[in-house]
């Protein structure tokens, strides 16, 4: 059950300091649905968007930052709620809430892991946050290299922030992917790799970014098996 911890209700003042348009965005942000994904292709569709796919070589990594994606986890739908706060109300159960924060500032909740199939309780803090961290299923050094260094600063922003292209997931899973791409990096839960790669590729699709050859093998390789 979601639920906010004490009361609901922002005095004026408080109002005053939030970085939206007023109370009454806040109050209509809580009703809004949580971010969803675009539903995932299945196996056969996934193979035939594979083949659409341009295939190159990797780009130069140079000039690459993070910040040429934009701040991290900015409010880009405008809900009153930050990117990573949007993802783990909406991959995780039993959430509760920082109190007068309109359910943003997620403070708990079970996180159902698909990379392990761990059960991971989740708690904010300094040193318990990590636990469930939020993966770019294509990481954002990797699209770099595929083309997004040739988009611009508002694309690159569209594609950090998008739920289509965002998981919660094991924090240390998350580590060792790092910005690891399908010829490199899969979860180790094998059950979800038919699922993982077709939405890859759903991403990749979506901004246009390219494959290199060891890539596409690995995903067709994975999606003929499914």
């Amino acid at each position: 059950m979601r639920r906010a911890l004490g009361g609901r209700a922002l005095g004026g003042l408080a109002c005053a300091a939030m970085l939206v348009s007023g109370c009454g965005a806040l109050e209509a942000a809580d009703q809004l649905p949580q971010s969803k994904p675009d539903s995932t292709s299945k196996p056969g569709e996934a193979l035939k968007k594979l083949e659409k796919l341009a295939v190159k070589g990797r780009a130069p990594r140079t000039g690459f930052d993070r910040d040429e994606f934009g701040p991290a986890w900015a409010d880009v739908d405008r809900n009153g709620c930050d990117t990573r706060n949007d993802i783990l109300k909406r991959d995780m159960t039993d959430e509760t809430f920082k109190e007068g924060t309109h359910n943003c500032i997620v403070l708990t909740g079970v996180l159902e892991d698909p990379y392990g199939g761990k059960t991971i309780k989740f708690r904010r803090g300094n040193e318990t946050s990590m636990a469930v961290q939020i993966d770019h299923l294509i990481p954002l050094s990797d699209a770099w290299q595929k083309g997004a260094q040739q988009w611009s600063a508002t694309k690159r922003k569209e594609f950090a922030n998008d739920p289509l292209n965002l998981l919660a997931v094991d924090g240390p899973l998350n580590n060792q992917k790092s910005d690891g791409d399908a010829a490199t990096w899969l979860p180790p839960r094998r059950a979800y790799r038919c699922t993982y790669i077709a939405r890859q590729i759903d991403v990749k699709v979506k901004y246009d970014l390219w494959v290199t050859r060891a890539e596409k093998d690995a995903m067709e390789q994975i999606l003929s098996s499914c």
